[in-house]
């Protein structure tokens, strides 16, 4: 039972990377559209690649949304217009003409009887209000036909029964050229006017239902294509009708629901593709990234970045395919070489592209666009803590989108007059999205503890409350630590390692001192050493404790597992050498285990470059009216001597490299100690 305990916990690493396969398989699986895949790519305006195509089983035609849109216009262009009548404002006139009447109207002024003046008034106010009163004038032509809706009846009538403001004071002359004299006439026409009211107004939303239920009724398709009939010829241009028969069969492929008959089969071939896509990128990490497939965190921010924008590109399609490209692809190439290289960012984003290939429509041009905005999003956003850089780089990005877009519209359509402009916006909407990149470096640091050149940029700012406690409680520490930083910076950007990361690790790889400065050299005064007083073996104890303090400091202080690297590794498993022979000398014998740094030895090439430029610069305190040759001679002795102990095999750095390494060190010291070549007499 011991023994598979023990086979677990060495194998629990693969575990967790197996399981996260299979979720991300199942995950992507879920996401992947339910249907058939079309198995033939084209483009409008170009030949038909393949053999003659004929039609696997009978289909519809779909009209084109251009069509559909047109229909569109035309119905609402004739769609009859509903108006509402309301009978209690004709009412409320016929009243109000009556009450009125009775105060002003006089047989003995009038000369004429008041029952037929008051019958021809309101005789034609009922003529008025038949149809009634319209409130405000509208886009319609006089024969066109309306609906009128009183209560609940609805009868059709031409726009031109609807009486208008403007053409009343013309009605009411006609309707009273019975009256019986001018003055009944003139009294009439102004208590009509005074009482008449608008009583008829547009119903919009009786209009539009009506507008929406003919929209409804709309017939998506134009045809039929029976089975075996030849659909496309071998050679001929995809284009027009054609066009549309394809786009047609392929949307029958794609809106083939699972069934019981095929849904296995489906999920066994969806299961194969998404687990290739996956088994390339662990392929990738444990050949070229081993560092990576090894830490089980950044594999799973790799693998969670990854779903996100799958599921994103998903959502986005299944609400509007037209926004497709609003989604900002490329923060996922930009934010994987964030947090560790430009290759593995460009990789993790073709995969991407891979496995979304089956989610958008046009994928071709899709998938052609986004690898070539890929493609320049890792060519061009370098050093992302300048701000300036990923705006430009951004700016970049975008006009890259437009002008394939653009492309690849002039060869569909061969001309510009049908190019909807506003298309342009969506790239420059991702654009604006892709700036999100910063807040979400940020958060992923904080989720997943990476550390990113933005990190690295604060943390090397030498007043942060760290630094500038290492300044007043060891000053002879931070200078030196400043001098190992500037050499690293030198050596790391020669070779192509991380410099920024080199030079912060430089900076706090010694900060374990501050607990007892005066017990390390360069912060001692009037020559005073407190290990006179010691023990060779208390002296080396104190010496190697440095680093576990540095590490506790470290972490109190909350910095990244990666710079905590450079202080767990920066003396590697060495000697302290001067107390080792020290004891020996006093003793006769020493165990060098009392003596040696509990390590581990350095494993990536920044960590390796600290521990040679850390031990030359302290080393160098050490000569006395320092030449050239000197230098050069003591830098091969400890960098060689570093070599013999197998400090660097885990490290991944060549011997290329080292010498190169040496080179640089070399000459950085001399021109610290502002030497020339020695020439001779």
């Amino acid at each position: 039972m011991s023994k598979f305990f023990t086979l677990l916990t060495k194998r629990q690493s693969y575990i967790y990377k197996a399981f996260l396969f299979v979720i991300a398989t199942i995950l992507v699986i879920y996401l992947l559209p339910k249907g058939g895949q079309f198995k033939y790519n084209f483009q409008k305006g170009k030949p038909w690649q393949y053999e003659n195509l004929y039609a696997p089983f009978s289909f519809t035609i779909k009209k084109d949304q251009a069509s559909i849109d047109k229909e569109k216009e035309v119905i609402r262009a004739n769609a009859i217009p509903y108006f509402e009548y309301d009978i209690a404002i004709a009412e409320a006139s016929r009243q109000q003409f009556q009450d009125v009447f009775e105060q002003v109207f006089t047989d003995s002024l009038y000369r004429a009887p008041k029952d037929v003046v008051k019958r021809l008034g309101e005789g034609a106010l009922t003529e008025i209000y038949t149809n009634g009163v319209i409130d405000e004038i509208h886009p319609y032509a006089e024969d066109r036909m309306v609906y009128l809706k009183k209560g609940n009846e609805i009868e059709e009538i031409s726009y031109a029964k609807l009486y208008k403001n403007e053409q009343l004071a013309t009605t009411i002359t006609k309707l009273l050229l019975k009256a019986p004299n001018s003055n009944v006439e003139e009294l009439l026409r102004k208590l009509i006017a005074r009482v008449v009211r608008p009583n008829v107004a547009l119903n919009a939303k009786l209009t539009e239902a009506g507008i929406a239920s003919e929209i409804k009724a709309i017939i998506p398709n134009r045809g039929i294509i029976e089975k075996d009939a030849r659909i496309i010829a071998k050679g001929e241009v995809v284009e027009g009708d054609k066009f549309q028969i394809l786009n047609s069969l392929k949307a029958e492929y794609q809106s083939q629901v699972w069934s019981k008959s095929n849904y296995v089969w489906l999920l066994v071939g969806y299961s194969l593709l998404v687990s290739l896509v996956f088994l390339m990128l662990f392929l990738f990490l444990r050949k070229y990234r081993p560092d990576i497939f090894h830490n089980n965190t950044k594999v799973t921010f790799i693998f969670f970045n990854m779903v996100l924008m799958i599921f994103l590109t998903t959502i986005v399609v299944k609400m509007d395919a037209a926004y497709v490209y609003v989604v900002p692809l490329c923060t996922l190439p930009l934010v994987i070489k964030a947090f560790f290289d430009p290759r593995l960012g460009l990789f993790v984003h073709v995969l991407t592209l891979l496995l979304l290939g089956f989610v958008v429509p046009n994928s071709f041009e899709y998938l052609f666009l986004q690898i070539i905005a890929g493609i320049v999003t890792i060519l061009t956003i370098s050093e992302l803590y300048k701000r300036a850089n990923l705006f430009i780089s951004v700016g970049q990005i975008t006009f890259i989108y437009i002008v394939g877009y653009f492309a690849f519209f002039l060869i569909q359509e061969g001309n510009i007059q049908l190019l909807k402009w506003e298309n342009f916006g969506f790239f420059v909407l991702c654009g604006l999205a892709t700036l999100f990149a910063h807040p979400l470096i940020y958060l992923y640091e904080k989720v997943f503890g990476l550390v990113s050149d933005v990190s690295l940029l604060e943390l090397s700012d030498t007043n942060s409350k760290l630094l500038r406690e290492l300044s007043n409680k060891a000053p002879g520490t931070f200078h030196h630590s400043l001098n190992v930083a500037n050499l690293s910076e030198a050596a790391a950007s020669e070779i192509g390692a991380n410099a920024m990361l080199v030079r912060v690790g430089a900076l706090y790889h010694d900060i374990g001192k501050m607990i007892n400065p005066t017990n390390f050299t360069e912060n001692q005064v009037n020559s005073f050493n407190a290990h006179h007083e010691l023990a060779p073996k208390e002296s080396a104890k104190i010496i190697i404790n440095h680093v576990i303090d540095g590490i506790e400091i470290a972490r109190k202080n909350k910095l990244p597992d990666r710079i905590i690297d450079f202080i767990r590794t920066h003396h590697g498993t060495s000697l302290v050498y001067y107390f080792y022979k020290k004891e020996k000398e006093l003793n006769g014998t020493a165990n060098p285990d009392d003596f040696r740094y509990p390590g581990p030895v350095p494993f990536s090439k920044e960590t390796a470059i600290l521990m040679m430029a850390d031990s030359v610069e302290a080393a160098s305190k050490s000569l006395k009216d320092p030449t050239s040759t000197m230098i050069d001679n003591f830098v091969e002795k400890i960098i060689d001597s570093q070599m013999e102990n197998g400090q660097f095999l885990n490290a991944n750095i060549t011997f290329k490299e080292i010498q190169v390494i040496k080179k640089v060190l070399k000459k950085k010291l001399n021109n610290m100690y502002h030497l020339r070549v020695e020439y001779p007499e």
